[in-house]
């Protein structure tokens, strides 16, 4: 079984969790790290030979193209990430569609090809703002992977379908969507295949949850994470207990965790396997 690995390029602070204490005028000035820690996520890939999805940040694309055009060169799948990482449900149609065309032209314009997919900033499609969807296929998006179908307080749609599958939109027409993946233990929808879940969750309860979806579902997974997430020595941002503790946790961990997980599991793009999953659907 193919899962999808995902990763989404963004700097350190771009992260939601330092939202109140940075905003998009104090970036320029904070140290930047995303393209050593990107390059050593690169040749952990190269090394087991596995493409992944990388869905970029705009504003990345714009002042690191020569790091986004290697992430293409080394055989991975370039995706959309919009362009300032700011929350869909935060913006207004008008305001996201200007969002994520400005980062597709700027990402396109780097790589030289087609942007078919898009992640949502922190996850934030969520029921309030499943009209995102119309304006990802109105900009000529195919897939989207923001759908989190767990309980949490920034994101989530409890009840969303756990695996890809299509969405109607209302205006005709439909947007593939390919979730995080969760395990469905106790009634209730768990996470573990990427992030701070990833993170805390010992690795063989990664290992086995995966397993679970594969053989016993016969699903595809999807595992997400940060380059920020490949290193501990990112600098430390001046927040309280409960943010450090989402951000940092098992910072140090995260590399071998991975590199574990490549050797236990077979990986692909996100876009390859929902092309092989729902075929009839893009063709």
């Amino acid at each position: 079984m193919m899962n999808a690995l995902t990763f989404d390029l963004e700097e350190y602070f771009h992260a939601e969790a330092f939202a109140g204490i940075v905003g998009p005028d104090d970036w320029p000035r904070l140290p930047s790290r995303v393209v050593e820690s990107t390059r050593r996520l690169l040749d952990m890939l190269d090394r087991h030979g596995v493409s992944a999805t990388f869905f970029v940040l705009g504003w990345v694309a714009d002042r690191q193209p020569g790091l986004v055009r290697e992430v293409h060169a080394r055989g991975h799948e370039i995706a959309c990430h919009g362009y300032a990482h700011r929350l869909v449900y935060s913006m207004d149609r008008d305001a996201f569609r200007a969002d994520v065309r400005r980062a597709k032209c700027v990402i396109e314009d780097v790589v030289g090809t087609p942007v078919e997919g898009y992640r949502a900033p922190t996850f934030s499609v969520v029921r309030r703002s499943l009209w995102a969807l119309e304006v990802l296929a109105a900009e000529g998006f195919r897939y989207d992977s923001s759908i989190f179908p767990i309980h949490h307080d920034r994101y989530g749609i409890p009840d969303a379908p756990r695996f890809p599958h299509r969405v109607p939109l209302a205006g005709g027409g439909e947007m593939l969507e390919f979730p995080i993946t969760t395990v469905r233990l106790a009634g209730q929808h768990l996470p573990f295949s990427g992030g701070g879940y990833f993170r805390v969750v010992p690795y063989r309860a990664i290992r086995a949850a995966l397993h679970y979806v594969n053989t016993r579902e016969g699903m595809p997974g999807l595992v997400y994470l940060h380059p920020w997430e490949m290193d501990p020595e990112q600098p430390r941002m001046p927040v309280g207990w409960p943010t450090r503790l989402r951000h940092y946790v098992n910072l140090r961990d995260t590399a071998g965790k991975l590199d574990r997980l490549l050797q236990d599991f077979s990986f692909a793009p996100a876009g390859q396997i929902l092309r092989a999953r729902l075929s009839e659907a893009v063709a």
